[in-house]
């Protein structure tokens, strides 16, 4: 059935989900806070900045008026960085005149609270302003995506009919959506990659190979695993698509802006110059400080998130502390405390 979808947040995965949900027949509004780039999908049908070879389709409406953009909508995606998430839901709480089923596609945790971004949506908005709440995620290159190649996400909600329904509603012949029902584990697992993403590439940068790279993925998984279960979430989450699945294609591929930075780190460049260049957002750099607060909250060990907070936030030198991590004492490798 064609559904009336609002995306809100127009960057690179925002507008490549936007041309799945118009690829599957549904009516799409596109929402940013930057007109120019409104006009441009409005205009060229295109969105050069993020997706510089993608021509979207002419029925994707951007638009600039948040509420025009929800009025009468069946669901609303976000898509906004991590860091915008609280402000823009405070804002459809106050405009909202139905009750749509609430996606969300973002990855990180708030910091301050440290708190899950589905979390921060149900503070925000409440039960009677929406009809389910469900996290989309998985490994997923938005420039990949938006040329057809196939790609397996899942759509984790503790209401099952809200997560078949985003099943239903986004999956086609080169999009495939699990559902789960661990909403912690998915997108605990969804904001930690980011952080062994860009250890990856610094390792990358460093000049290490592939054990290197093998060490860092599995030993991060780990810790990814630990501070997830410390939180809630089920561990079979993360040997699956949003753990281990969303840890390989972050960890490995140039179009990770957090290897980026990591590598760009590696070959010793200035975090600060490295934002500043990007033009994107790093959500694994706030994620860090993030995880490595609540790690102290809860008592959890994560030996790899706290060597790249030392080197992001306290200026440590990378070769050093790359040394360092490799010279702590013998552990038992199945240990999970």
């Amino acid at each position: 059935m064609k559904q009336k979808i609002a995306v809100l947040g127009p960057g690179s995965w925002g507008t490549a989900l936007a041309q799945v949900l118009a690829e599957n027949g549904h009516q799409v509004n596109l929402w940013g806070d930057n007109p120019a780039q409104i006009d441009e999908i409005n205009t060229y049908h295109t969105n050069r900045h993020y997706l510089p070879d993608l021509k979207i389709p002419e029925e994707i409406k951007g638009q600039k008026d948040l509420k025009t953009a929800v009025k009468d909508v069946d669901a609303i995606l976000l898509v906004v960085p991590t860091k915008a998430i609280r402000s823009v839901v405070k804002q459809l709480a106050g405009i909202l005149e139905n009750s749509p089923y609430i996606i969300h596609a973002s990855k990180g945790l708030e910091q301050g609270s440290h708190k899950r971004i589905s979390e921060v949506i149900s503070e925000e908005l409440p039960a009677s302003k929406r009809r389910g709440l469900v996290v989309l995620s998985g490994p997923s290159h938005a420039e990949e995506v938006a040329v057809h190649d196939i790609t397996t996400i899942t759509a984790a909600s503790t209401d099952h009919k809200a997560a078949k329904y985003v099943q239903q509603t986004f999956m086609n012949g080169y999009l495939r959506i699990y559902t789960n029902n661990d909403v912690i584990g998915v997108e605990t697992g969804a904001a930690l990659k980011n952080i062994i993403a860009i250890g990856s590439g610094a390792i990358a940068g460093l000049g290490f190979g592939d054990n290197a790279k093998a060490a860092i993925m599995t030993r991060g998984l780990a810790e990814i695993s630990r501070l997830g279960v410390a939180m809630g979430a089920e561990p079979l989450t993360f040997s699956g698509l949003s753990g281990v699945g969303d840890l390989i294609v972050t960890c490995t591929s140039v179009h990770s802006r957090n290897w980026r930075a990591g590598n760009m780190l590696g070959k010793g460049q200035k975090l600060q110059d490295i934002l500043d260049n990007m033009g994107m957002i790093v959500e694994g750099v706030s994620t860090t400080k993030a995880a490595m607060e609540l790690a102290e909250q809860l008592g959890v060990e994560m030996p790899i998130t706290e060597t790249i907070y030392r080197v992001l936030y306290e200026g440590k030198d990378i070769d050093q502390a790359a040394k360092e991590i490799m010279m702590r004492d013998g552990k038992v490798e199945n240990e999970f405390s």
